[in-house]
């Protein structure tokens, strides 16, 4: 029974192998370098930021799709580029959020991010409002939205059902 499994791997990758295709070979979406719109006030690092998200979305979409910071130099199976543009930020309010509680005061952003194909298509358009996590605080360089940005993004790509 064994060699009949590695039989039909072998033949497998046979056949796979003059294509440039592998058997473990995923689609890979690169993650650009956030940017603000002209005028937003966004006091994150935006490397920084990439680099979060980068770490997020590879936990989150790790076993579907390789993610990266920049193109693949090699041959490669669907290529998806991830570009996220800040609309506006909104650093919320530390008095009301002690005294108020229940999310509010939380730190928000409006984002949009898109996701393009390899020929530029964008297959994923969207604009949303991110808060901070209820329990989060300071992070550094990329402050308390880093998280909520890649969960957000993550289920969209999901939902879009990219291949």
């Amino acid at each position: 029974m064994k060699h009949r499994l590695l039989l039909v791997i072998g033949l497998a990758l046979a056949v796979l192998a003059p294509l440039g295709l592998s058997a473990q070979e995923k689609p890979v979406v690169v993650v650009q370098v956030f940017t603000a719109a002209p005028g937003v006030e966004w006091p994150y690092d935006m490397k920084a930021m990439q680099t979060q998200t980068v770490a997020e979305l590879k936990v989150m979409l790790g076993k579907t799709f390789d993610i990266a910071a920049e193109t693949p130099s090699t041959a490669h199976g669907n290529v998806y580029t991830l570009a996220v543009e800040i609309l506006e930020w909104r650093h919320g309010n530390a008095a009301k959020r002690l005294l108020v509680g229940l999310g509010s005061g939380r730190e928000a952003a409006d984002i949009q991010y898109r996701v393009a194909d390899g020929s530029g298509k964008n297959v994923i358009d969207k604009k949303d409002t991110i808060r901070t996590n209820f329990y989060s605080q300071g992070a550094g360089s990329v402050g308390t939205l880093a998280h909520p940005i890649a969960d957000k993004i993550a289920d969209r790509i999901k939902d879009a059902k990219l291949k």
